[in-house]
């Protein structure tokens, strides 16, 4: 695939793993798997079910390249936060936590306010944390970035299939995501997925970075 004008390619850590950080003093994590989370969560999405739910982050980049590309200390579920309370019955008895700039608060299933977007879930209190939920604005049809409220896109494009059928958040988005507070990790991301995208999907993420983070170093 042609580049697309205005994006440089991050050179040079393509080939490199490296493991994302976790602040420590918030316990350790032993992460489920991509196919685990879909066990868990498939059960609760289909035909006359009412969760939507996609793998998010770096596991469904990874996804997307078809291989793992390096190692990662988390997993991401994203659901829409309308759909939050749908999320205890799914983790029975499972230990939740509202996370917010560094703090985690026990979730009572009930109190949920922006901005807090993420809760991390684990089987019980002294076990490791298992897994992220990213909570997202959205409809039934659509994807909105909860960022940049004016980004609408299709659920049909926003959300692909995996493997098995398992749901992720399409690459052109989730490097959009990462786009804000970039760290090496998320360079090294792009470095590898981009020069996979389709013309589409790369002319998409270059016209969002450049509508909101003009300055961003992958334009140039």
């Amino acid at each position: 695939m042609a580049p697309v004008k205005g994006l440089r390619r991050q050179r040079g850590r393509t080939g490199r793993r490296q493991t994302d950080p976790v602040p420590p003093d918030l316990g350790p994590w032993d992460p489920l798997s991509p196919a685990a989370v879909h066990r868990l969560f498939s059960p609760a999405a289909g035909p006359g079910r009412p969760l939507t739910w996609w793998l998010a982050g770096g596991q469904a980049l990874d996804l997307f390249v078809g291989r793992p590309t390096r190692a990662h200390a988390d997993i991401d579920v994203s659901i829409f936060r309308t759909d939050a309370p749908l999320l205890p019955p799914i983790l029975l008895g499972w230990d939740l936590h509202l996370a917010h700039h560094g703090v985690l608060t026990p979730w009572d299933a009930e109190h949920l306010q922006p901005p807090c977007h993420s809760i991390w879930a684990r089987p019980h209190p002294a076990a490791p944390w298992s897994l992220q939920v990213m909570l997202e604005l959205g409809t039934p049809g659509h994807w909105i970035c909860r960022r940049h409220p004016e980004v609408v896109v299709p659920m049909g494009q926003a959300v692909l299939a995996g493997p098995d059928g398992l749901p992720y958040v399409a690459p052109q988005i989730q490097l959009f995501m990462k786009a804000k507070d970039t760290r090496p990790k998320d360079d090294a991301d792009f470095a590898i997925v981009f020069p996979l995208l389709s013309a589409g999907d790369a002319a998409w993420l270059t016209a969002a970075l450049r509508r909101h983070y003009p300055s961003h170093h992958w334009l140039a």
